[in-house]
Formats: structure tokens, sequence, C-alpha cells
């Protein structure tokens, strides 16, 4: 089936969000890598396709989309099947887009939010309901980088962490989440040291 999805991203939480979901609903597309570490989202051909100067974005034909919120939605409505239901969860921001200096702020509204998902999960199999959605996928792409980058502890909420492991381990999944491939670790890594310094900082600074 030949496509004329373009999506063009990198590979972070939000970044992946589209890709996730075209596996999912098993559209196809091609997907140009947008390297945000050397500024291509500023040049002016991209900016033409979101001008907000931000990953990801797409294009289908002579439409475009952009905001992850937004292109899944898009995405959930031309599906053929429409199997995924567009749910307003879908809109709402991750906990972990905080500045530097509400770091610590942000760790323990991280931990709030985790525990508001662990009271849904307990009661329902996905988010939205018995269905997994793209509410599961926008939200799912955050939470999986919580217990890395800010040493948070999966095992306290065990429901969010049978979630997490769950939807880990759908093929599409895994798949999208690669999408483009690129080796992160290091960078993953110093802004992990970077974070937990500033929190620990803060952490000092408060017993004085």
């Amino acid at each position: 089936m030949s496509s004329d999805i373009i999506l063009y991203t990198w590979s972070t939480a939000n970044g992946i969000k589209p890709s996730i979901t075209l596996e999912e609903l098993g559209l196809p597309y091609k997907f140009e890598p947008i390297d945000i570490g050397v500024n291509i989202q500023n040049e002016e051909w991209f900016l033409k396709i979101s001008p907000n100067v931000r990953i990801p974005a797409l294009v289908d034909g002579s439409q475009r989309v952009f905001e992850s919120g937004s292109i899944m939605l898009y995405l959930a409505d031309i599906s053929p099947t429409n199997t995924t239901p567009i749910v307003a969860l879908v809109l709402c921001r991750s906990p972990i887009s905080a500045p530097d200096y509400s770091i610590k702020r942000f760790l323990d509204e991280t931990k709030r939010l985790y525990s508001v998902l662990e009271f849904r999960l307990k009661e329902s199999l996905y988010l939205a309901g018995s269905k997994y959605t793209i509410a599961d996928i926008a939200s799912y792409t955050w939470v999986r980088h919580g217990p890395a980058l800010l040493e948070i502890d999966l095992s306290e909420f065990p429901a969010l962490e049978k979630w997490v492991d769950e939807i880990g381990k759908r093929p599409a999944v895994q798949q999208g989440a690669d999408v483009p491939h690129v080796d992160r670790t290091n960078e993953q890594k110093e802004l992990f040291q970077s974070a937990r310094a500033k929190i620990d900082g803060m952490t000092n600074s408060d017993k004085h």
C-alpha cells in the first residue's frame, strides 16, 4: 500500500507518539529524522511544515499537522478501521516537561501524577477503559522514562508498572519507539545526572 504520510520526528518522548500510533493503526508512512540537537527544526523548509518550530510534524498529501496530540487525533480519525477511541486524555501534556529551576517540584509532581495513574489502573485495564487507546500511547512514552531519568521506583506503583511492561511488549510500540533509530544513551545519562544534581542541590538548601 502506498502512502502520502511523511512523519518528521526525532527520538524523544513526544517524537515517538505518532510513530507508535502509526504502527498500532497499521498505517503506512515514511519518516524523516529531524535532529533537534543540530537545530534542523529551525530551518526554513521545516518552518513551512511546523511553524511552531517543534517536532513532531506530519504531512499527508496537502495536509500538514503538528503537535503530537493533534497528530495522534488526526491519525485515529483517518484510520480505515478507526478502532482507536479519541479521548481527551491524549491532549494532556506530560508532567515530564519542567524547567530546571523547578526540577524538585517537578519530581514531586511526577510522583503525584504516577499515583493518579496508579489509582486509575487499579480499576481499569487501560486509561480510557477496557481498550487500549491513544491515551495510553500518549502517557506511556513519558512514563517509561521516569524510572531511568528520575530514579523513580515503579514497584511503588504496581498497577502502573504492569501497564508499562505490557505496553512495552507490544510489537508496534517497540517498532514505533525506534523511529528514528538513534542511540541517545549518553545524552540521556547526562540529562539524568544534571537533573539529579539540581534536585540534590535544592534538597540540601532546604535543610539550611
